[in-house]
């Protein structure tokens, strides 16, 4: 299906612009009809992905520190891109180090880091990484159709499986 719309941001990659991501993200999925359960699974991905970005992207001090976010809005899905321009990454180490957590590990075992990553995963139905100039994480959530439909009167009718 192609692309209906596109939502493109550039925010500081400071804590405090992690809220105005996930407003961003909860509007745009609010507007396509998404759930409230899943509006909330993607504003803690989108939370997750910026957090990152601010904790480990950039060197203190670096001049271009920033998150890019991007919304590819499709009639059947949300594509959300969250990059950075920290430098290149090893993907495939990035991938191996994240959670899940192993349950049989005590609390103090517990190695940090990953489990952003593991959460993402979990919440999303489809999650990509790249990591050529830093790290991308394009994040799919896919609108579950209700199988009721309007009609034209306002009334809603339950719609025929053929």
């Amino acid at each position: 299906m192609a692309i209906s719309d596109f939502v493109e941001m550039k925010l500081p990659a400071k804590p405090e612009y992690v809220g105005v991501a996930r407003l961003t993200a909860s509007g745009v999925a609010n507007r396509l009809g998404y759930s409230y359960d899943d509006i909330e699974d993607i504003k803690i991905a989108v939370a997750e992905a910026c957090t990152n970005v601010v904790n480990h992207a950039y060197e203190k001090g670096q001049d271009d520190d920033f998150m890019h976010l991007n919304f590819g809005i499709y009639d059947d899905r949300l594509e959300l891109t969250i990059a950075d321009q920290g430098g290149k990454i090893d993907i495939d180490k990035l991938v191996r180090e994240r959670g899940p957590i192993d349950s049989s590990q005590s609390i103090q075992d517990l190695q940090e880091g990953g489990l952003g990553l593991f959460l993402i995963e979990t919440l999303m139905d489809k999650v990509e990484y790249k990591g050529d100039s830093g790290v991308m994480i394009i994040m799919t959530k896919f609108l579950q159709k209700d199988e009721v439909e309007q009609r034209d009167d306002g009334i809603s009718e339950e719609v025929s499986k053929q």
